[in-house]
């Protein structure tokens, strides 16, 4: 417990923010987080937020302010990039982002003198990577998660099948807009001063489409074209980087390129390794034993402590070594490949595909089915008395062994979800 009571207001904050199926776990740091980018009154009117983007007109209803006045608050909200203010159908809507990929990340993507980045710093340390509080609920009770890795194309054999949305290169050439601003984790080391941060390039995160447009709008990332953008992918690949980024097949917000040492996908990864914390890639290393010479530079390269070395069997040389891969953690992303100086080790496909959402609606869709927050969805922005009932009912309903197991079969989450979703954008 808080040794002040907090202000009402964050509390209901908190309560807005668990209402998406990416939620933020109550605790004392999440709401020294809180305070630290949020005044009390921003926090009271970030709460009666929809989850679905809206308008200024909509926030104003919501508020009971004129829209001139929700306006100016939801404008300076954006310029903060704590809400993202993006363009559709010729008219600009708003969205609360989650903590995460969201706000958190956003807050540490460029020097700033507002607020302070050292303490905000070592309180994402606490919350999100000391604490499993933060990454437990982020990953678990979900099959689909936020986030999925990207291939090392250049490592691909050439008669293998990979598609474009598997290709972060692709995401790059088709995106309407690209960003490119300082990774946070790495960013966050070296604020908070840590002693393991690596030297790993740091202007190297990219963010797509209307997320990128409206960071870019306001600072937070810098306009970059196609070819710059596939020269840093490049830069990515030769630190061997991995590309971990949105779970959706179109519309990607976001790619990361991420370390092993400081990027807490790559640590929630190693962590919560046999919960399948991020969605892998459809490609899984194979070792050539024959070739091999268990020289371990795989190992050293693998983020999350997939790769090791094991005894050759060889009657001549005991002490020889091989390497092994760990299929029921290994991410796919083919850095192993990449650095392997006798190409012993070649990517091959997995035996199923892993379903990969359509994209953020869908995904959203599929995790709140799975998480049982399915009514917060389709009953957001609980102002009214009925919507509120239904919401309740409906999450009771859900929590009904029989049927959530119904709700949650493959053809609902993915077939049908799609097809709806897909209608919706027609």
């Amino acid at each position: 417990m808080l040794g002040n009571p907090l202000p009402d207001s964050y509390h209901h904050l908190v309560e807005r923010l668990n209402r998406f199926p990416q939620g933020a776990p109550s605790s004392e740091t999440l709401f020294e987080i809180l305070k630290v980018l949020f005044s009390e009154r921003e926090a009271a009117l970030v709460a009666q937020l929809p989850i679905k983007p809206f308008t200024a007109e909509k926030a104003a209803r919501v508020w009971k302010q004129d829209v001139t006045t929700a306006r100016k608050t939801l404008d300076e909200l954006a310029s903060r990039a704590i809400l993202l203010d993006i363009e559709h159908d010729g008219r600009l809507t708003y969205v609360l982002p989650p903590p995460m990929a969201g706000f958190f990340e956003f807050s540490m993507m460029r020097v700033r003198d507002d607020v302070d980045q050292k303490l905000l710093a070592d309180l994402y340390y606490q919350y999100c990577t000391a604490d499993e509080a933060f990454m437990d609920d982020l990953i678990g009770g979900s099959e689909t998660q936020l986030g999925r890795i990207f291939v090392n194309e250049p490592v691909l054999p050439p008669q293998v099948e990979v598609l474009d949305y598997e290709r972060a290169s692709e995401v790059i050439r088709t995106a309407t807009h690209r960003g490119i601003s300082r990774c946070y984790c790495r960013f966050k080391a070296e604020v908070a001063d840590d002693a393991d941060a690596c030297d790993a390039p740091q202007d190297i995160c990219m963010t797509f489409n209307g997320p990128a447009s409206a960071l870019i709008k306001h600072g937070f990332a810098r306009d970059v074209d196609i070819a710059e953008g596939l020269d840093l992918l490049q830069v990515a690949q030769e630190h061997n980087l991995v590309q971990f980024g949105e779970n959706t097949r179109e519309g990607v917000g976001f790619i990361c390129n991420c370390c092993g040492c400081c990027c807490e996908a790559m640590i929630a990864a190693r962590r919560f390794a046999l919960d399948r914390p991020i969605n892998t890639t459809h490609f899984l290393p194979e070792v050539q034993p024959e070739s091999c010479t268990g020289c371990g530079q795989c190992v050293n390269v693998c983020p999350i402590e997939a790769m090791g070395l094991v005894s050759a069997n060889d009657p001549l040389n005991r002490r020889a070594k091989v390497a092994r891969v760990n299929p029921e953690i290994c991410l796919g992303c083919g850095v192993c490949a990449r650095v392997c100086p006798t190409r012993s080790i070649t990517l091959k496909p997995r035996e199923v595909r892993t379903i990969t959402p359509y994209d953020g609606v869908h995904r959203a869709a599929m995790m709140a089915i799975e998480r049982g927050k399915l009514q917060d969805l389709i009953f957001d922005n609980r102002v009214l008395w009925s919507h509120r009932a239904m919401a309740t009912l409906l999450g009771a309903i859900l929590k009904l062994p029989p049927v959530k197991r119904v709700m949650a079969t493959e053809h609902v989450k993915s077939r049908y979800l799609e097809a709806l979703v897909r209608r919706l954008h027609l």
